[in-house]
């Protein structure tokens, strides 16, 4: 029939709109908007990694800047004989409890002063003085039993065995008595010398192992200058030599000479202890305390 078509040209027509998709001319539209994104995209990186240089760049020369201003960092040494300078306390001491017991009174606070001799710590010790009174009873009775012995062996009345065992239960009793008395002793802590506390690390009421730290003290009047000399300068830094040291915490200078030097050089920073001891009365003075030492070499 004229008038209707073939299946051919039917395919054909239906076909034709899928090779308009695909044509070259498209294709190049889209890879030209395809480029155009990724320029895009490449341009924007670049302009972020020049920021980030800028930014890194400008602290770069801001920390150079810094490390050029000398009112920024510490202060250099003003010249090779100068060296760091501490104070330390030659005198102090951390008081441990010996004893269980309960801590009835401290008699001393954190920058308090105290004497030789004065009761800083005291524990409850009922029992322990129950014991030394019970020991003393046991003392007497063998004492007394001893003596009966004694006149019933000079009227022979008793043999040397019985009195021999009588004095040895005398001896028993009184090293009773000692060990009792000792644990007695450890009932109150005394100053060993004269200072101030520092650091309390227990309070009232608190019970207390044996071991454990109380109170530590130290003596300010006993001060020492603690250095870190080169291993050099031992050729001609001996005790007794003498030196000034600047104390930043009073901005004063202090005269002094060395007392001891360490029996060790550090052998990876060639360097050595030194300690120094202060001439000048100086009451202001006090532990941690830092500067610096100028000594100078012999001429």
């Amino acid at each position: 029939m004229k008038g209707r078509p073939t299946s051919t040209t039917r395919t054909q027509t239906a076909r034709r709109p899928v090779r308009a998709l695909f044509s070259p001319g498209r294709q190049s539209r889209t890879h030209e908007t395809t480029s155009q994104g990724a320029t895009t995209s490449l341009g924007a990186a670049r302009a972020a990694g020049s920021v980030v240089f800028a930014m890194l760049l400008g602290a770069s020369l801001s920390g150079a800047a810094r490390a050029q201003n000398p009112s920024e960092q510490m202060p250099p040494l003003r010249s090779a004989s100068e060296i760091p300078a501490q104070l330390t306390a030659r005198t102090y001491t951390t008081l441990s409890s010996e004893t269980s017991a309960r801590l009835d009174r401290i008699g001393t606070r954190v920058g308090e002063h105290f004497n030789k001799g004065d009761l800083l710590i005291v524990f409850d010790c009922k029992t322990q003085r129950a014991q030394v009174a019970r020991a003393k009873a046991v003392s007497t009775q063998a004492e007394k039993t001893a003596a009966i012995n004694q006149r019933l062996a000079n009227l022979k009345s008793i043999g040397e065995l019985e009195l021999d065992v009588s004095r040895a239960e005398v001896e028993k009793a009184r090293a009773d008595l000692a060990i009792a008395n000792a644990a007695a002793s450890k009932c109150e802590i005394a100053a060993p010398f004269d200072g101030v506390t520092v650091e309390q690390k227990a309070q009232a009421f608190q019970y207390a192992t044996p071991g454990q730290p109380l109170l530590e003290i130290l003596d300010k009047r006993s001060l020492e200058v603690e250095l870190i000399a080169p291993s050099r300068w031992l050729a001609w830094l001996k005790p007794g030599y003498g030196f000034a040291v600047h104390i930043e915490e009073t901005d004063k200078t202090y005269h002094a000479e060395i007392t001891r030097i360490s029996g060790r050089v550090d052998p990876v920073s060639q360097t050595i202890k030194v300690f120094g001891e202060i001439h000048d009365n100086a009451a202001e003075l006090m532990a941690g305390m830092s500067g610096r030492a100028n000594i100078s070499p012999p001429k």
